[in-house]
């Protein structure tokens, strides 16, 4: 993946300070700085009118809580969607479809998303119908707003892309890649405390630690995760 093709994420949100210091670092970093991403984000408050470029407002029917407005969410999507295609725009949101590695294997084969982070009580109903193509949400708990789940979704994404990771390998060893979780994985030393390594690590015969990860990989996930073997 070359600079002339980087993958590009708009990220929509009435607080973008919050994902300042995430972007700019570690992994998601690294893919910019090598030029195989681009994050932007935007201010959903430049797009609102008034004097306080108020992005909020009471939901109709009463109710605790302030639902962000059509019209700023409208005007930042209508203006991105004019300057290149997108292949999908994404609202975070808890009541969507849980994120899962399959999904983020999905959206690593795309090219340019949006993705729009709530806050407050949620969003006007005409944007989810009108504008958004996929909503998705990182479990059944509710945050204070989508950022946090949006550099969640993100970060899930990018480190797939090729050449992100130093190994090449790294992303496709990890959990959920073959529908198990990962096996046990050590470093050296290869005793500590009296606690060892597992023999077979040590001997150097690829195929047998293939079949022991394999087999590590199974009985962990059949502990812990049953519902992935169905």
């Amino acid at each position: 993946m070359t600079s002339l093709n980087k993958y590009r994420i708009d990220i929509i949100s009435a607080v973008p300070s919050m994902f300042d210091s995430v972007i700019n670092a570690s992994i998601l970093k690294i893919a910019q700085e090598k030029g195989m991403a681009e994050i932007v984000t935007h201010n959903l408050h430049d797009y609102a009118e008034g004097k306080y470029q108020a992005v909020d407002d009471y939901p109709y029917g009463g109710g605790a809580g302030m639902l962000i407005m059509c019209d700023p969410v409208f005007k930042c999507i209508e203006m991105l969607q004019s300057e290149r295609k997108y292949d999908a725009i994404v609202f975070m949101t808890a009541d969507g479809e849980r994120l899962t590695q399959t999904i983020a294997n999905e959206f690593s084969m795309m090219q340019n998303i949006i993705i729009l982070a709530g806050h407050y009580k949620g969003i006007d109903q005409r944007i989810r119908e009108a504008l958004i193509s996929r909503e998705i949400s990182i479990g059944d708990f509710v945050l204070s707003g989508g950022e946090l789940p949006a550099l969640v979704f993100v970060d899930s994404i990018i480190r797939l892309l090729p050449g992100v990771l130093g190994d090449a390998e790294s992303a496709l060893d990890d959990s959920y890649m073959d529908g198990l979780l990962e096996a046990p994985q050590y470093t050296r030393p290869a005793e500590y405390r009296d606690m060892k390594v597992p023999e077979v690590l040590l001997g150097g015969n690829h195929k047998l630690i293939k079949e022991w990860q394999q087999e590590q990989a199974y009985q962990k996930t059949l502990k812990r995760r049953p519902d992935l073997l169905d």
